[in-house]
């Protein structure tokens, strides 16, 4: 496995320092007779079956092995993925899913790893409950956008004589934090990749796709310029309902100011126009929450 992982990091351009660390406490975690066991069985299981409890029997049996072996929840978290990504690679040759495409659904632990280092100052990662979708394979990473199928759960939708009722399948879309924009051209080709890989599980053929997302909030739909990539995907859905944050609370914080909430605006940095214009936002007594939203394809 060891040998996997070394490449692994290298095909997906993990830093060096970044690197030479994963492999040193996976070296602790396989040093260790009893992490070693619990890692070797997790994979074994997945081999057998993809479906399995990826919280319970891979994240929280994975974290605790590498605490016995003095490795950091968040970096044995991070690492129990990797070492399962290898059988995913074979699963995506067998079902005749592209190279490209497991490539850039991998990218995504790399994208949590730089996440994690800004935000815990840990090499690891502190959100490992979102890999499942990608390791059951409901999950795929299509050009810029990551998409999944799910059932529509709200009240029926109308527009430009399109409906949308109860039980449909819709094509879930997700943002990952990337080093490339959201532009137009990389979103239009991104929705263009999921209708033509989701359409023949989609009954009525009717390509939805629906975004949930602190983005989506409607009282912050006009805080980002209107030169921004940013602005421009966030005004393409139609948002039909929002969910507030509780007084006092900012559970998205960290996912545009790179911090953990603290309690006081100013803490936040401002170094972007982005930040800058949510920053004022909040000063001014703007509220956050999480909206959902719609494209009729």
């Amino acid at each position: 496995m060891r040998t996997y992982l070394e490449q692994f990091l290298k095909d997906f351009d993990y830093k060096e320092r970044d690197a030479s660390f994963l492999l040193s406490e996976y070296d602790k975690i396989s040093g260790n007779w009893g992490a070693k066991s619990v890692f070797d069985k997790i994979v074994s299981e997945y081999e057998k079956s993809i479906e399995i409890d990826y919280y319970n029997d891979v994240l929280v049996k994975a974290q605790n092995a590498g605490k016995n072996a003095g490795v950091h929840p968040y970096t044995s978290g991070l690492l129990i993925f990797m070492c399962l990504s290898r059988h995913l690679k074979e699963l995506y040759k067998q079902k005749g899913i592209s190279e490209e495409i497991f490539h850039n659904s991998m990218l995504d632990l790399r994208y949590k790893l730089e996440e994690c280092k800004l935000v815990k100052n840990i090499i690891g990662s502190c959100v490992a409950w979102w890999f499942p979708g990608f390791f059951n394979m409901t999950r795929f990473a299509l050009g810029r956008l990551q998409f999944e199928l799910s059932t529509y759960q709200n009240e029926d939708y109308e527009k430009n004589g399109k409906k949308l009722t109860k039980g449909d399948i819709v094509i879930g879309v997700h943002i990952p934090r990337s080093e490339t924009p959201i532009t137009k051209e990389a979103t239009d080709d991104a929705y263009a990749q999921a209708a033509k890989f989701f359409i023949d599980q989609i009954p009525n053929k009717q390509v939805v796709f629906v975004c949930h997302s602190w983005l989506l909030y409607k009282a912050t739909l006009e805080v980002f310029p209107k030169h921004t990539n940013t602005y421009r995907f966030i005004h393409e859905f139609d948002v039909t309902w929002e969910t507030h944050d509780k007084e006092g609370e900012y559970n998205d914080a960290w996912r545009l100011f790179d911090m953990d909430y603290t309690g006081n605006i100013e803490d936040y940095p401002e170094n972007t126009s982005m930040r800058r214009a949510y920053k004022d936002y909040l000063r001014n007594g703007g509220k956050t929450g999480e909206g959902f939203g719609i494209i009729m394809y």
